[in-house]
């Protein structure tokens, strides 16, 4: 089986990404969609970072109505920081029949020499590449199978979603409803 890897914080995960995925599941040849949600980034602000487990089940409670998409909580187990050529080689082990394919944004395409073993990553998996707000790809010089996809361009962010969150703003149509309805019981992002 084919599955594309869509690793993010996903904080929290809203419907751009979920129209990314559900893009990538019906206009690729990836037969399932596995939301990688990965530990606290040493990059980002942990202040407005929610609680792995938490975000997980967001994640969860908002795909469960789509088989062909997997919450994956698989970055949680192992050592920090999570590079991904390490989750790869993990997944590559324990799914031995499986390939694997990362799902990355265009914005994550233009620095992708920077990450772990990026030759290694494009010698052993393909990259689908989908559109970000302000990043081009057409510069970029990589060796690798690489599929510039033409998904749609979603411009909704996550940093939207907690600063709308926190401003009181009434947001239902930026979330999966699952999702909306249990960061408002828990009083996620408020503060």
């Amino acid at each position: 089986m084919k599955i594309g890897l869509f690793f993010g914080s996903f904080n929290p995960i809203h419907i751009g990404h979920l129209a990314i995925a559900n893009f990538m599941a019906e206009y690729t040849d990836l037969e399932e969609i596995w939301f990688i949600v990965s530990p606290h980034n040493p990059l980002k602000n942990k202040a407005s970072l929610l609680a792995d487990y938490k975000r997980l089940e967001l994640v969860k409670l908002s795909i469960e109505a789509y088989p062909q998409f997997k919450a994956s909580d698989i970055e949680f187990g192992l050592p920090q920081p999570s590079y991904t050529i390490d989750t790869l080689s993990y997944l590559r082990e324990k799914y031995a029949k499986h390939e694997f394919a990362l799902i990355i944004g265009s914005d994550n395409l233009n620095s992708f020499t920077k990450w772990k073993n990026h030759e290694l990553l494009l010698q052993n998996h393909e990259l689908y590449v989908y559109p970000r707000p302000g990043f081009k790809d057409k510069d970029v010089k990589l060796t690798g199978t690489i599929h510039i996809v033409p998904a749609p361009l979603m411009e909704v962010s996550s940093s939207f979603i907690r600063k709308a969150i926190k401003e009181k703003k009434e947001i239902p149509f930026f979330l999966p409803s699952p999702a909306y309805q249990y960061i408002k019981e828990m009083h996620f992002y408020e503060k």
